[in-house]
Parts: structure tokens; sequence; C-alpha cells
């Protein structure tokens, strides 16, 4: 970037900085208000005019399948919405989930999995293996499948991964992970490091809903902190997080363990930017181009139609 760029990026990541540290959202809050308040801040703004949600099912776990006008549908990103296991649902992450389907020329399966604490774990879990396997159940080839996840959706998204195997179901095409939350026992250093650098989220507060969703079950199994899986035999990720955000490390350490387990795996850590900073494209740059390389790597990764 010239010396103009620098500076328009750096405005743009300081008024990004100080809209999260204004947002009225509490994550340690009541469940039912904060998911109020979360829904209207992240359905504020309409859809784009050439997208389509469509509410439906798969294996019973509702979803919303959010397509583009006069785009192909040959490639399907299977979306896990992120929100801490609490809050959250697959109209939280249209925005996003539709920004990146418009990019890639594909459509978005988005699942509503139960949320804790009225479901903890292993609701969740259950029903993303059941999305999947309905999915697949209705024809579609998994090398056309890529798994997308934010934050607890890529965690999620980790975990049912890991678990297909024992389920006897093939692994997606490849998975691409906005900011996972793979760690559960809250062991990373940045969960510290970064307090009052991230500009929303600090550790009490995630451990609240941490709580929520472990529900007394050891928040170190593999299957509720897919840090700690075996992930030998996982197709490729590319794992996108940014450095001022208390879960970095559980993006930086679950790509060391895949890189071990011969998995791979890009790690793609932007400095200045916060959490899940791609749903911010619209207004920072830095965002915009962390969708352009998510979408070169489904492309690189996806069998499907020749590229528009």
């Amino acid at each position: 970037m010239n010396p103009k760029e620098l500076d328009m990026s750096q405005q743009q990541r300081e008024q990004v900085d100080q809209m999260m540290r204004g947002a009225p959202l509490d994550i340690g809050g009541e469940p039912g208000e904060l998911r109020r308040l979360f829904e209207q801040m992240m359905t504020s703004q309409p859809l784009s005019d050439d997208v389509q949600a469509t509410p439906g099912e798969l294996g019973d776990v509702p979803m919303l399948t959010i397509t583009i006008d006069g785009a192909p549908a040959d490639r399907t990103h299977l979306w896990f919405h992120g929100g801490w296991y609490v809050i959250g649902s697959s109209r939280t992450s249209a925005g996003l989930s539709a920004d990146l389907a418009r990019r890639g020329a594909a459509r978005a399966v988005s699942i509503d999995y139960r949320l804790a604490p009225e479901h903890p774990y292993p609701a969740a879990l259950q029903d993303a293996q059941a999305a999947y396997k309905a999915l697949l159940g209705s024809g579609v080839d998994p090398a056309t499948v890529a798994f997308v996840g934010e934050s607890a959706g890529g965690g999620l998204a980790t975990a049912t991964m890991a678990s297909l195997g024992d389920l006897g179901l093939p692994q997606p095409s490849c998975a691409v992970l906005f900011s996972p939350w793979t760690d559960l026992t809250l062991s990373g250093a940045s969960m510290t490091e970064k307090v009052g650098i991230d500009p929303a989220f600090v550790p009490d507060k995630v451990q609240v809903r941490a709580n929520d969703y472990v529900a007394g079950a050891d928040p170190a199994d593999p299957a509720i902190s897919p840090l700690f899986a075996d992930l030998r035999g996982l197709p490729p990720m590319l794992i996108q997080a940014g450095s001022n955000e208390i879960l970095l490390d559980d993006s930086t350490r679950l790509a060391a363990r895949a890189a071990a387990q011969d998995v791979a795996v890009i790690l793609d850590v932007t400095p200045g930017v916060p959490h899940v900073f791609q749903s911010f494209a619209a207004v920072l740059e830095e965002g915009d181009l962390a969708l352009d390389r998510v979408t070169e790597f489904l492309w690189a990764r996806t069998g499907a139609a020749a590229r528009p």
C-alpha cells in the first residue's frame, strides 16, 4: 500500500474498533436479551436485492439456503454461525455468508443448530452431524462442499469434521474457519494478553458462555474443544484471525496442531483487526482482502464447474 492507502486503512481499523467498543452487547448477559440485541444489530441492514434466503430443514435441523441471483449453485458452503453457542442464527450470519457466496458463485446452507444453555453439548454437534449427513443424502457430492464457520461455528465445524470418521461419513473438500473458538478451557495466552486490545470480549464473560455450553462436561473433551482432537485425515483448512482478539491463540494453536498431524493448513492472521473482522468487509479493506483470499482458496479446492 502507498502512504495514502495505509492512512485510509488505519482510519478504517480505528472506526471498526470504536464501533465494537460502543456496541451495547454484553456477551455475559442474560441469553434471551442477548439474542434479541444481537439479532437486532446483525439484521439492521437488509440483504442485497440479489440475495435469496429460503428457510428449510436438513436432517430435522432448521436452516437457511442463501443463493445469489444468476449464480450457479453447484458448490455448497455448509455454514456454521457464530455466537458462543448461545446466540446467533443463520440470519445473523446471512450478510457474511451471502457475500462469500456471491464472490465464490456458490450457495450457502446455514444451519440453526440448537443453542445453549437450553441445549448444551452435545446438541450443536449432533445437529451439525445430522445436517451434513442429510446434505450428502440429498445427492450433494462432498467434493463440492466446504465447511465454513465463524467463532463458535468455526469450532463446531472443526469438531464435526473430527467426528466424521466415526460416523462413516466422508470429509468435505475443505474448511474455512473465521476466528474459530476451539479451546473452551480458555487456556490460550491471548485470552489474557489481548485484554483491552480486543475491543469487545474479556475472559470472564467468555467463561460464562463456555459454562453454558459445557454444562458440567469436561471442557477439554476434544468434541467440545477441537484444539485437542485428533485432526489426522481432515481436509485442507484456511484459518483466518485478527491480531486484536483474545481468541487469537485458538487459531494459531489449531493451525500448529493440524500441521503437525499432516493436515494441509493455511494460517492467515491480519494485524490490527478484531474478531471475525471479515464481517466488516464493506467498510474495512482488510476484511475485503481477506474474503478475496478465502475465495481463491475455495475455488482451488471445491471441484465443480469452471470458474466464471
